[in-house]
C-alpha cells in the first residue's frame, strides 16, 4: 500500500487535487494523510488585534483549516479511501515535518492556489519541501 501525505488548505477540496487523488487510487491501493496548515486569514492585517470577544487570527486560521480538513476527509471516505488528517502548524513546511513524524509517506503532494493568488508559491513552499524532506514532492495547482 502506498502512503501519500497531502498538504493543502484552501485547495483541499479543489478539482485539481481531486483529480490527483483519483489518479492515484485508480492504479494502486493508497492511504492518505491530509495536513491543513492553520494559516491565519490573509485579509487580517498582521499584528492587528481583533475586536474584543472576537476570535484571534490564529483561532480563525485553525477553525477554517479544521472545517476544510473535515470536509476533505468526508469526501475521501465517501470514495472508500483510507484517510486521516490533522490541522498543522501555520507554516506548511513545518506542518509537513511534524506530520512525517506520525505518518511515513512515500510521496508528498502540495496543493496550492493558482500562481497569481498563492502565498505558498511566493514563499516557494514546493521547493522548500523538496529540500526539507527526503520524500518525493508533487505540486498540484488549482485553476485560476
Amino acid at each position: 500500500m502506498r502512503r501519500c501525505l497531502i498538504v493543502a488548505n484552501q485547495t483541499l477540496t479543489s478539482e485539481a487535487l481531486s483529480r490527483t487523488v483519483m489518479e492515484r487510487i485508480g492504479t494502486e491501493l493508497y492511504e492518505f494523510y491530509l495536513v491543513a496548515p492553520a494559516t491565519p486569514p490573509g485579509d487580517l492585517i498582521e499584528g492587528s488585534e481583533p475586536p474584543p470577544g472576537a476570535p484571534s487570527s490564529d483561532e480563525l486560521g485553525f477553525g477554517l483549516a479544521r472545517q476544510r480538513l473535515d470536509r476533505a476527509i468526508e469526501e475521501l471516505q465517501a470514495l472508500e479511501v483510507t484517510v486521516h488528517g490533522e490541522v498543522g502548524d501555520a507554516d506548511p513546511v513545518e506542518a509537513v515535518r511534524e506530520a512525517l513524524g506520525r505518518f511515513a509517506a512515500d510521496e508528498i503532494v502540495v496543493s496550492t492556489l493558482h500562481h497569481t493568488l498563492s502565498q505558498w508559491l511566493r514563499r516557494d513552499v514546493p521547493a522548500r519541501l523538496r529540500r526539507a524532506c527526503d520524500v518525493p514532492v508533487t505540486h498540484v495547482m488549482a485553476e485560476a
